[in-house]
């Protein structure tokens, strides 16, 4: 089955960014009472206070990881500031600085004549962002995090290779006139090769201070893209699951949580450079993903492994029809193959997946109705259906 980054990329989601909202302050002030933790969310172990608490900046902090960073920082014992455009209100377990602007249109005047110990730059994929917040904040941080992408490499055919390989190229006019419509219309072209540039952007305007973290898929609890929580959700179906391949083929992960948290031990550890955040801290196969993910069902689904080659005959996409799977050959042979030893060498730990598909079904089954009608992931129930029907068809 031929697959190539490019391919992967059509499915995923690039935020919106809106345009001409008014820089305004919202103060800092603690909820009246603590918000109330969803049901979803296990309670929380205890988390141990800092050695020093910092004062950190997050640009973003309102979509899928960031809240996570937030809550993680403030039970770290921290100060925190958010810059958004302030369309996702949260309410947060103490208080958040948070100031309203517009980075798509160059408002980021309330973060001027303020200093921060650390910037954790979340939802960036343009360079001009970098550009123009290292114009506001440069020599006012002491450390910039900038949230990449494994996207970057230029290739997925080395198996275990690590950060030292080579990014993609952009080959447009003028990357610094790329904007967020730009993006969306060619983001399998676009995607990556931007967002090596905005870490060159990143290290121009905070050299020598920059860390570059690069996730794999991002998954778990608030994660709308269903690219896992397909599995989860479609194991505690029950009935017969249709399987990719032979169960061989790695798969890397990462849950936001862990993501978020160890982030947050970056700064606190003052932690610079180039780091993929990729998971767990072995090879795990996609047939042990899916054990694992059905012991915590109820459910008793039975899996069929269907060969690729008839997959590809029946035009079954990895990735879109079967989430989180690449078959591990070819030009794709090291794209869930990555090597994370840096990562963990830095702290990056991961939770057991267990947890994380118990959670990011548990915070499924807590959305509305009409977005639980249907995933936005993974084969449809009917053609699941037909595909299974064909191949059991084959061995009569």
């Amino acid at each position: 089955m031929t697959t190539t980054r490019r391919d992967l990329l059509k499915t995923a989601a690039v935020g919106a960014v809106g345009l001409g909202l008014p820089a305004v302050v919202r103060g800092q002030v603690p909820p009246a009472t603590p918000p109330r933790q969803p049901a979803w969310e296990p309670r929380p172990t205890p988390i141990e206070r800092a050695p020093k608490s910092l004062r950190i900046l997050i640009l973003g902090g309102t979509g899928f990881t960031g809240p996570y960073q937030v809550r993680y920082a403030l039970a770290r014992g921290h100060t925190l500031t958010l810059f958004n455009r302030g369309r996702r209100p949260k309410e947060w377990p103490g208080a958040v600085e948070e100031l309203v602007g517009d980075r798509n249109a160059g408002q980021l005047d309330v973060l001027k004549g303020r200093e921060w110990d650390v910037c954790i730059d979340n939802p960036t994929s343009l360079p001009f962002w970098v550009r123009d917040a290292g114009q506001v904040l440069k020599g006012k941080v002491g450390q910039y995090v900038f949230i990449s992408t494994l996207s970057v490499y230029a290739s997925e055919r080395e198996v275990g290779a690590d950060e030292s390989a080579p990014v993609a190229e952009y080959k447009g006019a003028d990357a610094m006139k790329e904007t967020q419509e730009t993006l969306r219309a060619n983001i399998e072209g676009l995607y990556g090769p931007l967002k090596a540039l905005s870490e060159i952007e990143a290290e121009k305007w905070f050299p020598g201070t920059t860390t570059i973290i690069r996730p794999t898929l991002i998954v778990g609890p608030g994660d709308e893209s269903d690219r896992f929580t397909y599995w989860p959700v479609r194991l505690q179906r029950g009935g017969d699951v249709l399987a990719p391949g032979d169960g061989t083929d790695i798969v890397q992960y990462i849950d936001a949580r862990d993501l978020a948290e160890w982030t947050i031990r970056m700064a606190e550890a003052r932690t610079v450079g180039v780091f993929n955040a990729a998971g767990p801290d072995f090879g795990l196969t996609m047939m042990e993903m899916l054990l694992g993910v059905r012991a915590a069902t109820t459910a008793g689904p039975r899996l069929h492994w269907v060969p690729v080659s008839f997959l590809e005959q029946q035009k079954v996409q990895p990735w879109a029809d079967m989430p989180a799977w690449v078959p591990g050959t070819g030009d794709m042979a090291g794209f869930s193959r990555r090597s994370n030893a840096r990562a963990v060498a830095a702290g990056l730990t991961f939770r057991p997946l267990a947890q994380t598909a118990l959670d990011t079904r548990a915070w499924y089954e807590s959305l509305p109705a009409d977005r639980r009608a249907a995933l936005r992931a993974g084969i449809k129930p009917e053609r699941e259906r037909e595909v299974l029907a064909a191949w059991q068809a084959t061995k009569k």
